[in-house]
């Protein structure tokens, strides 16, 4: 015989999407950038795949060891010079630990908190570098949290299809688009 439970009021039950990212949100509170703590869950089939977390190379001093950031005291504004990082972003890091058959068709979730507020980061995206990985990984799309309970998603064809707005034709040549900062 089988009984049915009801759930209290106001206890509704998560979504998917909703679900892992907030696995991914836990994932980011292992960070050790002091600048942004970022998380990442890859997802097929609904099985996790891999997880991931902002952080500097193993056995590598971190940022949170050292007490200091090169980006944050040189007042580096967000999305540039990532190679003054000590850190290897939540993404690459999912990546780096999955095998590519396993994320081939998958889905990754991203949440930046900041680590003096522990708000969630508005406009986080993976950064240029992240997005080149994740399409070559095979991954299809990329659920990111923009506020508690909201996400947008962003999809692998649609930065090909732009070429990463790195690209743009001129007089029937591709040509390169500067990033800010440079």
């Amino acid at each position: 015989m089988t009984r049915k439970t009801k759930r209290p009021a106001g206890s509704a039950r998560i979504s998917k999407p909703q679900y892992y990212l907030n696995i991914a949100k836990e994932v980011a509170r292992r960070s050790t950038c002091l600048r942004r703590h970022y998380g990442a869950v890859i997802v097929n089939n609904d099985q996790i795949v891999s997880t991931g977390y902002a952080g500097a190379p193993r056995r590598t001093a971190n940022c949170t060891e050292i007490g200091s950031c090169v980006r944050e005291e040189l007042g580096v504004p967000k999305g540039e010079h990532y190679e003054w990082c000590r850190a290897v972003h939540a993404e690459q890091n999912a990546v780096i630990h999955a095998a590519r058959f396993d994320m081939i068709g998958s889905t990754l979730y991203l949440v930046g908190v900041s680590p003096q507020t522990g708000e969630v980061v508005e406009g986080a995206e993976p950064c240029r570098i992240c997005k080149r990985m994740i399409i070559n990984a095979g991954i299809e799309a990329v659920y990111i949290e923009t506020a508690p309970g909201r996400f947008r998603v962003q999809r692998a064809a649609d930065w090909i299809k732009s070429n990463l707005n790195e690209l743009k034709r001129a007089r029937g040549r591709w040509l390169p688009v500067m990033p800010k900062g440079y």
